[in-house]
């Protein structure tokens, strides 16, 4: 895949492609990001894989054009065996997409979890997490990681779809933790957040490289026992 170009779906100035998006220029990746929210999606054509970022949209929202739209871009790209990569909304979508489901999680996830029971070559973490919803593990998929909350990590084939936010930055956690009311429910201070990221950045980069690497050369499907 290294010498085509992918295809990043974001959805606002919020979501930024961040520490993915430096993984694939350091690659030496070509990639385009598009933001959904503000024209329609290319069409798939030659793009060699796709990524799928986050949102404050539901997954679920079919009301919301869109959305309907990403997951029928993701379906067309499983069909054609085009490898996806979803962060968080992105990973409710292609669970979607393979025949999942996305809940309410029983309880909201923000801040930096570990992961459990996770396959050989994902990192534990701790990962960021912002979630309202919880998704599922589609039909024939396998779990790679769990956290809390369910599943954390699922492959299907040649496509991962992660629960949390491996390519989040400070400034994009910064910028997010500006919501100081929402935060304030659930017993999070903006504060204390930011500066626990800070902390745990550096370790957290490194952990995003190997993962998406795992993705890349396709060892996070072979991570999982079949």
């Amino acid at each position: 895949m290294d010498a085509e170009r992918g295809l990043i779906l974001s959805h606002g100035d919020d979501g930024p492609a961040g520490l993915l998006g430096e993984w694939l220029t350091e690659r030496g990746c070509r990639y385009d990001v598009h933001d959904v929210t503000k024209a329609p999606a290319p069409a798939l054509g030659e793009y060699s894989f796709v990524a799928s970022l986050g949102s404050e949209r539901s997954a679920t929202d079919a009301e919301t054009p869109w959305v309907a739209d990403e997951i029928d871009l993701l379906r067309e790209a499983i069909a054609a065996d085009v490898p996806v990569l979803g962060l968080c909304f992105g990973g409710q979508a292609l669970s979607i997409a393979l025949g999942g489901e996305v809940v309410r999680a029983t309880k909201p996830q923000v801040g930096w979890f570990e992961l459990s029971e996770h396959a050989d070559g994902i990192p534990s973490g701790p990962w960021f997490h912002w979630h309202y919803e919880q998704l599922s593990v589609p039909p024939g998929g396998a779990a790679l990681a769990h956290s809390e909350a369910g599943p954390a990590a699922f492959r299907h084939g040649r496509h991962l779809g992660l629960q949390f936010h491996p390519e989040a930055t400070l400034e994009v956690i910064a910028t997010w933790s500006r919501s100081e009311e929402q935060l304030a429910k659930l017993g999070v201070s903006p504060a204390a957040l930011r500066a626990e990221s800070e902390l745990r950045a550096p370790l957290a980069r490194r952990h995003a490289w190997e993962l998406f690497e795992l993705w890349w050369q396709g060892l996070a499907v072979r991570a999982a026992s079949e």
